[in-house]
């Protein structure tokens, strides 16, 4: 076993990490790929603060022909080159590339990936979990893993929506920078 002391940050990929590309569209090859501003200064920042952290994102548009496995795993070589370029890693990226009709055990809200990232990483327990995602299915995705949820409204969801939300997130922040400075600010290095 892994120290049970680990602390653990998933975060969504689109809207969160990068530029949101809209509803029922997708991020199909890497010149569409923008970090969002503060992203990779924010990764950075929790690996300062040892928390381990996975993106673990729906990514359907491989299962429905637009873009294929290759074009998401060139991108995914990318975003983590630029990372680790600039002294920020990320521990595991976990896509669902199904269709929601396929019912699969790993599609956000579903814990599949979450579940998977902690298997592999060999993570029996954890001292703390958070999920920052832009969406409600990322907050639900939070809630049935037992992981604090952190809504940031750089992508999906926005605060005037705030009345229709099935439930209010933990946290509300405007940006994954901002939610990560209130997290490490709460936890000793």
């Amino acid at each position: 076993m892994v120290n049970s002391s680990q602390k653990i940050v998933f975060l969504d990929r689109d809207g969160v990490i990068n530029e949101y590309p809209g509803d029922t569209k997708y991020v199909t090859r890497w010149r569409e790929f923008k970090f969002l501003s503060g992203a990779v200064q924010a990764v950075k920042k929790l690996k300062e603060y040892n928390f381990r952290v996975f993106i673990v994102s729906n990514q359907a548009g491989v299962g429905k022909g637009l873009y294929s496995q290759n074009d998401l795993n060139y991108i995914t070589s990318k975003m983590l080159a630029y990372f680790k370029k600039n002294k920020a890693f990320i521990d595991g990226v976990y896509y669902c590339t199904h269709r929601k009709e396929e019912n699969c055990s790993c599609r956000k809200p579903k814990t599949g990936l979450l579940k998977k990232a902690l298997e592999d990483n060999k993570i029996e327990k954890f001292k703390e979990c958070y999920f920052i995602g832009d969406s409600f299915i990322d907050m639900n995705t939070a809630r049935a893993f037992g992981c604090k949820s952190i809504l940031v409204l750089s992508g999906k969801e926005k605060i005037s929506n705030r009345r229709n939300w099935e439930f209010e997130p933990d946290f509300i922040f405007d940006n994954l920078l901002v939610a990560v400075h209130y997290i490490v600010s709460r936890h000793g290095k």
